[in-house]
């Protein structure tokens, strides 16, 4: 009796509802294992990108783009031909194989700048993918009333992820070498890929817990379609537009953020080894800050407020931050205001954003999604990065192009407000089709 009291109270606390804790338990480790492998490289990836010179950022982030490029047709095909359980595991054991060969060629050629251009480009292809396709799973899995109360917990394994990696990096990187941790790094992404799989399992004994599909065995068929399904599912849709539109601004007001930061963090810290350390700081106090506000604050807020409170807060504090900046552009307050975008779009945006796919049809889950979340995504830091770059040639002021950043900012705020009324609306037609992506499906789910 004292069990069943002591676990009622912990899912009072955390927000759950009876059999849903090994779903939870298991999509945390899915992000846990996953952030923890990519944190682990992040530091190293953004020294590399310094290496450079400040000034040809623009190229890196341009290469990223055509690189996504040619990664997106390779991903719709498998999407299109193997089931959706499937899908993370394989992409996964891909990038896996990647991590191992990198492994080797850094071993081979410590310090060969066009490695470490080519391994810069291909650590951001890699994050938004397999990000987005580990969100992709949650948004399968979860029916929007759970989302709402679990994507923010599960979201607290990334950030965990998110603190483990640096403090884990910077403690082996001495004695593994990067190519030490390319290699435990691909451990531990396999093991993620694994976690997806139980949560696929957990889905198929719980039908109940996901959107109700006319046809469960659905989930173990092939997706179908062509490489290019998810650029014409985004065209066709105006609530997939204004996704899109929302990442562009998102992707945008990050880049601009970025450059300043790199432009900040050369001026003071010219020391390679220092300015890694400086990197991994930052990441730590921003992974301390998003795991507190998504295991006690987010889903309830999601709950009591509303997904607009999570699409717009955060856009008005970084216009603020942006003019902030622009008065006072000095590390400290660059400092203050990163950390509070990136744990506010970790602890917020993200999951806030994420939940807005709960109610389209699966195609556009993954296809569609991934489309946003790469491609839309790599071409907006690419072209807001020339306009950054730019805008600082032609007015020799950085601070007119911070002022343009909050203008962006309070843009995209207003695009997250349209979505999330489009949300409340409930279940999305198919791109092309005037049929509800799930007809049967409770309105009341998503009127909160």
């Amino acid at each position: 009796m004292e069990d069943r009291h002591a676990v009622g109270a912990l899912n009072r606390l955390f927000n759950f509802k009876r059999g849903e804790g090994p779903a939870v338990a298991s999509g945390l480790a899915m992000f846990f294992l996953l952030f923890t492998a990519y944190f682990m490289l992040r530091p190293v990836r953004e020294t590399m990108g310094l290496a450079g010179g400040v000034e040809n950022l623009q190229w890196l982030f341009t290469g990223t783009f055509l690189a996504t490029l040619v990664a997106m047709p390779l991903f719709g095909w498998l999407a299109s031909a193997v089931a959706r359980g499937h899908i993370l595991p394989w992409v996964y054991g891909f990038f896996t194989l990647n991590l191992l060969g990198f492994a080797i060629v850094l071993s081979l050629m410590p310090g060969n700048v066009w490695v470490g251009r080519v391994f810069y480009i291909w650590l951001s292809v890699f994050n938004l993918m397999a990000i987005s396709l580990a969100w992709s799973v949650l948004a399968d899995i979860f029916s929007g009333d759970a989302a709402r109360r679990l994507f923010a917990m599960i979201a607290g394994g990334a950030s965990l992820g998110g603190l483990a990696g640096p403090l884990l990096g910077a403690a082996l990187v001495t004695p593994l070498g990067h190519g030490g941790l390319l290699f435990l790094s691909a451990v531990l992404l396999a093991g993620s890929g694994s976690a997806s799989l139980y949560l696929h399992r957990w889905r198929d004994r719980h039908p109940q817990a996901g959107a109700m599909e006319p046809d469960d065995a659905q989930r173990h068929r092939p997706l179908g379609g062509n490489p290019f399904a998810g650029f014409f599912e985004v065209v066709r849709s105006p609530y997939m537009l204004g996704i899109a539109f929302f990442v562009v601004l998102l992707a945008s007001v990050n880049t601009f953020l970025y450059f300043e930061q790199a432009r900040i963090i050369a001026e003071r810290f010219p020391d390679p080894a220092r300015q890694t350390q400086v990197f991994g700081y930052i990441d730590a106090v921003v992974q301390t800050l998003a795991i507190l506000t998504q295991v006690f604050f987010t889903g309830r807020i999601a709950q009591r407020l509303g997904v607009g409170v999570l699409l717009t807060a955060v856009p008005v504090l970084v216009a603020i931050g942006f003019l902030w900046l622009a008065l006072s552009p000095f590390f400290a307050v660059l400092a203050m205001v990163m950390v509070g975008r990136r744990a506010g779009e970790y602890a917020l945006v993200r999951p806030g954003r994420e939940m807005l796919y709960t109610v389209v049809p699966a195609e556009q889950k993954y296809k569609a999604k991934n489309f946003n979340d790469t491609v839309v995504y790599r071409g907006s830091d690419a072209l807001s990065g020339w306009l950054k770059r730019g805008v600082d040639l032609l007015t020799d002021q950085p601070g007119i192009a911070l002022c343009l950043g909050a203008g962006i900012a309070l843009i995209w705020a207003l695009a997250g407000a349209w979505l999330a009324r489009r949300y409340r609306r409930g279940p999305v037609p198919q791109a092309g089709d005037g049929s509800s992506a799930d007809p049967e499906r409770p309105q009341a789910l998503h009127n909160s």
